[in-house]
């Protein structure tokens, strides 16, 4: 179950991450609304926490777009704005739930499990991705390639998944670092190479990950 945090105060969005790491959760973060969008529209996270005064683009033009493009995607609300107009005009724009700051992180995860419970949250959603002769399992998390399956680990997933949604380009160590790591990790790490090793050799020798010397890594479609 994936999860994208849009706040723009990193003292908070650390805080609400690390939280909900330590309950299971996958978390992406976004620190405005134009990267939220940019996001939500490339990884299709399962939830949404939305903080509302986000620089770039504000988050009640953020919840609208969201809601126009995946109606039935949940989003909470979690806003130093309490005021009841503003409350009001978030759930008229499509909010399943609203959280004022300062709030409790139990209470916080509690509202997102019930809104997680409730089965009209479900939307259709594609669950298999194929580029070329690899199959890649959203739902299981695993990849198929030449009648082989092989389960893949959290990052190697989130890897795999970022060249597959970029087939056929280039795409950088540091982009996937930032993507699948996090704007934090140090950028000197080579977890990137190591990881790509790992889903090479789950993959075996028809593995269509290639390397571009000097820049990142391309998956070929043929």
């Amino acid at each position: 179950m994936r999860i994208l945090v849009v706040e723009d105060e990193p003292r908070i969005l650390a805080f609400v991450a690390r939280g909900l790491e330590a309950e299971g959760f996958a978390v992406d973060a976004a620190g405005d609304g134009a990267d939220a969008l940019e996001r939500a529209r490339r990884t299709r996270p399962d939830f949404f926490v939305l903080d509302l005064l986000l620089p770039r683009v504000d988050g009640l033009t953020v919840l609208r777009e969201l809601k126009r493009e995946r109606p039935g995607l949940p989003v909470l609300v979690l806003s130093a704005r309490a005021d009841l107009p503003t409350k009001l005009r978030g759930f008229e724009l499509g909010a399943n739930d609203y959280l004022a700051k300062p709030f409790a992180l139990d209470e916080l995860i509690a509202r997102i499990r019930a809104q997680l419970r409730r089965p009209e949250r479900a939307e259709p959603a594609q669950t298999v991705v194929q580029v070329g002769g690899l199959v890649l399992d959203l739902a299981r998390r695993q990849a198929r390639l030449s009648g082989v399956v092989s389960d893949l680990s959290d990052r190697e997933f989130r890897l795999l998944h970022q060249l597959v949604e970029h087939a056929d380009e280039v795409v950088s160590r540091e982009r996937l670092l930032s993507e699948v790591w996090g704007y934090h990790f140090d950028p000197g790490s080579n977890v990137v190479d190591v990881c790509v090793r790992r889903v090479r050799k789950k993959l075996g020798p028809e593995a269509p990950i290639e390397t571009v010397r000097n820049v990142g890594y391309r998956l070929a479609s043929a």
